[in-house]
């Protein structure tokens, strides 16, 4: 049933798909790298760079969403979002990857999985967070380690 509602909607013209331009795409790659949050799917990025298209072309977007990645990246990209069933995000973290034996730091662009001196699974842990204010506005911050 809801994919005959979904195939009427978009043959009587009042449900579009549109993906979004991959200039949009490179800038959400960015402010992820920036922020070392590399957790984001492709349909998350998607999303985040569909929003940004939107404003860009004069609409007011806000994202809809409890995952604290993506609020992490919408706020840094100056996007508002909410969340439904979380308070969401009050910092945005700034991550770094890191080997828990050995204690090497990688990048937080950094694709591997495991250490390259030890072998051990990496993880990854916040270097710094910034206090935002509502629907992304970021006030003044704090560093932690």
């Amino acid at each position: 049933m809801p994919s005959m509602r979904f195939n009427t909607a978009l043959k009587e013209s009042r449900l579009r798909v549109k993906a979004p331009d991959d200039l949009y795409m490179v800038e959400v790659g960015k402010a992820s790298g920036t922020l070392g949050d590399m957790l984001l799917s492709q349909a998350d990025q998607q999303v985040l760079a569909l929003a940004l298209e939107l404003r860009d072309i004069g609409f007011n977007p806000q994202i809809v969403t409890d995952d604290y990645s993506i609020q992490n990246v919408a706020d840094l990209l100056g996007l508002e979002f909410t969340s439904l069933m979380t308070y969401g995000i009050r910092y945005r973290l700034y991550w770094i990857r890191y080997c828990p034996a050995c204690r090497r730091k990688f990048q937080s662009t950094c694709q591997d999985k495991r250490c390259e001196i030890c072998g051990t699974e990496l993880k990854r842990r916040p270097v710094e967070k910034k206090r935002i204010g509502k629907q992304g506005k970021r006030k003044a911050g704090s560093i932690f380690r």
